[in-house]
């Protein structure tokens, strides 16, 4: 046999070694603590952020504000075209005007028309006075028929005239009452129509970003700006439908960004949001960092685990050498079932099966 036979003899030899070591990992039950946690993702997000849009439709005339700056409760944020609604406005005031006008026309027949019912009034009392005493009369035989009848009629048509006259008055009055509220409001609504045409913020805060530039045409779907707290921020997090049900208010997560790799920090679940969103089978929660970065922004992504149970002095063993989630390998070949508690993604509790001195094997 050749020098270089042999060596490559010796290299067979050793590359079949090698790979049988490999392939006969092992390790022994290790006592620590085991945390069961659930995996959630989700961004950073400012206290109260919001995205602003218009609540009518529009060409944009003028961004008033920037991207980064501080802004104030009330203060314009975009003007839209609003030629017409100020031409509606106006319209709307001038015919207010003129109700307020015309207003002094109809007092004028409502004091007439008062003194007309204060006169129906007296007539019949007077008539209704005549009445009675002609109706003793004529049960004595002191007056005809005829007379009586012509008293009676005069006593029932002032009464009719007096309710119809009060009638009129109640008609002049809820009429000049209705043209004054309507014209009233419909000045006020034409004036809220045309501050729409303002886009103004909710409350004080920072604008984080302009969506929209000058020339464009705005709807009441088209978002505008996004706003929020200037230094104030928490989690907001999806976890998928399985896991919910043991998710809790005031349970500790821990939080992982890409922006901030290898740190983790903490956070405290304030808020679950009782209803699954249907397209990602998930449930939005919100939690508060106990200690945060030192800068934050919005919609800066994260990955978090939220602490559901921490069990101390349990038997682990690596998740993988678990075969099927109950079986390991002891004395290399043989397989034995177990007993699984809480797990985490590196670690599995055996609770029983197995004894922390024994030796299990990573399966091929």
């Amino acid at each position: 046999m050749s020098f270089k036979s042999i060596i490559l003899f010796y290299l067979l030899i050793f590359s079949v070694i090698s790979c049988s070591k490999k392939s006969i990992e092992e390790t022994k039950p290790t006592l620590g603590d085991v945390t069961e946690s659930v995996y959630a993702s989700g961004v950073i997000k400012a206290v109260g952020q919001y995205t602003v849009y218009a609540t009518v439709n529009g060409t944009l005339q003028k961004v008033n504000v920037t991207a980064g700056q501080s802004i104030t409760k009330g203060q314009s944020l975009f003007e839209l075209e609003s030629d017409k609604a100020e031409l509606n406005t106006e319209d709307a005031r001038l015919t207010y005007q003129l109700s307020l006008e015309s207003s002094r026309y109809i007092q004028d027949k409502i004091a007439e028309m008062e003194m007309k019912v204060q006169s129906s009034r007296d007539k019949l009392t007077l008539d209704e006075s005549i009445y009675n005493r002609n109706k003793n009369i004529k049960s004595q035989g002191g007056i005809s028929e005829v007379d009586f009848e012509r008293v009676e009629l005069a006593f029932k048509s002032s009464k009719i005239n007096h309710e119809a006259s009060k009638k009129q008055l109640a008609q002049l009055k809820a009429q000049l009452r209705n043209d004054q509220s309507k014209n009233s409001v419909n000045l006020r609504i034409n004036q809220k129509s045309q501050s729409d045409f303002s886009v103004k913020s909710a409350f004080s805060g920072r604008l984080f970003d302009v969506l929209v530039k000058e020339g464009t045409l705005v709807t009441a779907q088209t978002p505008l700006a996004i706003i929020g707290q200037s230094n104030s921020f928490l989690l907001e997090l999806e976890v998928d439908e399985n896991d919910m049900v043991r998710v809790s208010t005031r349970q500790k997560v821990l939080v992982t960004m890409d922006s901030y790799k290898g740190q983790v920090f903490e956070a405290v679940v304030d808020k679950i949001y009782p209803i699954m969103n249907e397209r990602s089978r998930t449930f939005k929660i919100e939690a508060s960092f106990i200690k945060p970065p030192q800068k934050l922004y919005p919609n800066l992504t994260a990955e978090a685990n939220i602490i559901i149970q921490i069990k101390q002095n349990a038997i682990t063993i690596p998740k993988s050498y678990l075969i099927e989630g109950k079986y390991v390998l002891v004395n290399k070949e043989e397989k034995r079932e177990v007993k699984t508690g809480l797990s985490d993604y590196q670690k599995v509790e055996i609770i029983s099966g197995l004894t922390a001195e024994e030796t299990i094997y990573k399966p091929k």
